[in-house]
């Protein structure tokens, strides 16, 4: 699996396959909108959508720390989609599984579970923000950035519309950068895409046949 390097500000990171982020110096996987418990949720209201969705999720997440072995798993928001239901459970199995690891969620506005749900399965939480060295961590992507620091965000669940030579089109997930920011696609699997419109300079990275790729939509 190929993924992209890049360099912000003398900070290195790479734009991972896998739909997250990884800051090698500072050990950290930064992982954004998983949405966990939202098929469930969906499921309780009689809603009738598909069960593996929770499966990959569970396997994409350990799988992607057993790869990498993080001091810290970000969490930028969303991580739990609703109320409490059996999901998070399942989540809390699979934290306790890597006790050794920080996980830490800068709170969206999904994340909406009691603090003592965080405080069992010690999961430190950030307010609005995180800053690591110039890198500044948020659920949704700012839109003033502060001079000389470089905003992640999630929330936008970023899709890129690639059309074919003929009539064929598809939205794959991507990332997209800005001069200053870079907004994570969702890693969730049952989130949903929304097509972004990049400016001039804009750049789009696209998460295809489990590689990053870069695009020429800009």
């Amino acid at each position: 699996m190929d993924s992209i390097e890049l360099n912000f500000g003398g900070e290195l990171i790479l734009l991972l396959p896998e739909k997250a982020l990884w800051l090698p110096d500072l050990k950290s996987l930064v992982i954004a909108d998983v949405h966990w418990g939202k098929i469930d949720h969906f499921r309780k209201a009689g809603i009738p959508v598909p069960v593996k969705g929770n499966d990959k999720n569970a396997e994409s997440l350990i799988s992607i720390i057993n790869l990498f072995k993080p001091k810290r798993v970000i969490f930028l928001g969303d991580l739990f989609h609703s109320v409490y239901n059996d999901g998070w459970e399942t989540f809390g199995q699979i934290r306790n599984a890597f006790a050794h690891c920080s996980f830490e969620l800068v709170i969206g506005n999904h994340d909406i579970l009691s603090n003592r749900q965080y405080e069992r399965h010690t999961i430190l939480l950030h307010e609005e923000s995180l800053q690591l060295t110039n890198l500044l961590l948020t659920h949704e992507p700012l839109e003033e950035i502060p001079e000389g620091v470089f905003n992640i965000a999630g929330h936008v669940h970023p899709g890129a519309h690639l059309r074919g030579t003929g009539k064929q089109s598809v939205i794959l997930p991507c990332f997209y950068i800005k001069s200053n920011q870079c907004i994570l696609p969702a890693f969730g699997a049952f989130t949903g895409l929304a097509t972004v419109q990049p400016k001039l300079g804009d750049k789009i990275f696209v998460v295809a046949n489990g590689n990053v790729l870069a695009t020429n939509e800009s």
